[in-house]
């Protein structure tokens, strides 16, 4: 599994892909579809999708694949790359989602929520599978919501295709535990292996397992909070979790906007308005820089203009 591109730029999303089998492009196949780190505060989740032969069903049973969140870190990887070894009748595809995706998804001003975002990137991976030419009849999927609205939709999108959505799916079907197991695997991978891009210096990795009620996980959320600037993108920084330690440890923000005469009410509390940042006195060419620019900017590529 090469995680390059995502490493690349993990601020955004990315799809992985192995090879389609021939044998998938001539003969019917099932698809399951699962997904790893939904409910942590820190690192991606990733969407999976494994597919074989229909006819191949009872070979993939005996490869005897498993709920991911059964099996040690140790069995994950032994079995993904007996899926791996399986190629000539095996598929896989995985869209990463990153951190920023998520939490940027959630907090737009239309509603979009993360069980939303669930079922766009599921269905997004089912039509790649069918434009990579898989001749898909049946699709298997672990229940994002109530799981009979969410067969009727699928249904729906893809008519011709046998749908079932059922909650612990990927306790059910064999293409469902593979599909797990390949996400779940990825995200391991890619949350071991993370590129902070911010300058945090030697980053403690002792951050447990990323679940907001992880002990470990609340001491990391501590100690790399920016009383200014927030998380880095590793955080899923719309999760109440973060939002929480941010009103109580951050520095409070007055926004001019919030209400009428924004500049005057921040200047009563002794505070440079916002909006002075977008005046040209503010900074300049023509201006001298009396302090080193924050990180925050110059690792995002941001510089102040006096002009447009």
């Amino acid at each position: 599994m090469d995680l390059s591109p995502f490493e690349a730029d993990n601020s955004v999303s990315c799809r992985l892909a192995s090879l389609i089998p021939d044998v998938c492009r001539t003969e019917d196949c099932c698809l399951g579809i699962d997904e790893a780190g939904r409910g942590p505060v820190l690192g991606p989740m990733v969407y999976g999708i494994c597919f074989c032969p229909v006819s191949k069903k009872e070979e993939l049973k005996d490869l005897n694949v498993a709920d991911s969140k059964t099996l040690t870190e140790a069995e994950r990887e032994n079995l993904f790359q007996k899926l791996n070894e399986a190629r000539s009748y095996v598929g896989w595809a995985l869209q990463i989602l990153s951190p920023n995706t998520i939490s940027t998804s959630m907090l737009k001003r239309i509603k979009y929520n993360l069980n939303a975002l669930s079922h766009d990137t599921a269905i997004g991976l089912v039509q790649y599978a069918l434009d990579s030419g898989v001749q898909l009849k049946e699709v298997f999927v672990d229940t994002v919501g109530p799981a009979d609205k969410y067969e009727a939709k699928l249904s729906q999108l893809f008519p011709g295709i046998e749908v079932t959505v059922r909650p612990k799916a990927d306790s059910l079907f064999p293409i469902v535990s593979a599909a797990s197991i390949c996400a779940k695997v990825a995200r391991d991978r890619v949350v071991k292996g993370w590129n902070f891009a911010e300058d945090l210096g030697e980053v403690d990795a002792d951050y447990g397992s990323g679940y907001p009620n992880d002990p470990k996980t609340k001491v990391w959320l501590l100690k790399y909070l920016d009383s200014v600037f927030g998380y880095p993108q590793f955080v899923r920084f719309s999760w109440s979790t973060a939002q929480t330690l941010m009103d109580s440890k951050a520095v409070t923000v007055h926004w001019d906007d919030d209400e009428e005469d924004g500049e005057k009410v921040a200047q009563q509390k002794k505070n440079r308005s916002m909006l002075s940042y977008f005046n040209a006195s503010a900074g300049g060419n023509n201006q001298t820089q009396t302090h080193q620019t924050h990180c925050f900017f110059t690792e995002r590529r941001l510089k102040s203009l006096d002009t447009l």
